[in-house]
């Protein structure tokens, strides 16, 4: 099964075309620090305006560094949240459009779940129940994963998320 995937959850815009037989295929993604810069932080109208002029253009780049086409996919997952609105929205309307229009599934995919089940995606797949530690944007939480869709969290930060930390020390 061939997977276009989309992220378009804040200020980046990835696309990844996975192949469940021979793994990722493809991938590109677009950052829109430069752009967001001179505000210092993201401006969400901004950044759903960037990620309509990007996503065509990347998703192009990654088909045709695979050496496929669109009628080569099987189905499209994008980002369903949480993230911002508009951006989130974007995303949503290409995967769903691209998909409706070639008769295959879209599915949205949650962003914290897409990050707790990424180990999935390996060579060596981890048993179930197994312990994550999850850094992202504005999450940084212990997760318990019993199962997909199945998730305890063990425990979180109460203020300000580590991977926001992170995200925004590493534009400097």
């Amino acid at each position: 099964m061939l997977v276009l995937g989309l992220e378009s959850s804040c200020d980046e815009t990835g696309v990844a075309l996975f192949d469940t037989e021979r793994g990722l295929l493809g991938d590109a993604i677009y950052s829109q620090i430069a752009l967001h810069a001179e505000y210092g932080g993201v401006v969400p109208e901004l950044a759903s305006r960037d990620h309509v002029r990007k996503a065509l253009p990347l998703i192009r780049e990654v088909l045709t560094g695979a050496g496929k086409t669109t009628a080569d996919l099987d189905g499209v997952a994008y980002t369903a949240g949480p993230g911002l609105i508009g951006a989130l929205l974007v995303g949503a309307a290409i995967g769903r459009s691209l998909a409706w229009g070639l008769g295959i599934p879209a599915i949205g995919v949650h962003h914290m779940e897409g990050h707790l089940l990424a180990p999935m995606l390996e060579n060596s797949v981890p048993d179930f129940p197994f312990i994550a530690l999850l850094v992202s944007g504005g999450h940084t939480m212990l997760v318990r994963v019993d199962g997909v869709g199945r998730y305890r969290i063990l425990g979180e930060t109460l203020d300000d998320a580590a991977g926001e930390a992170f995200d925004k020390t590493a534009k400097l």
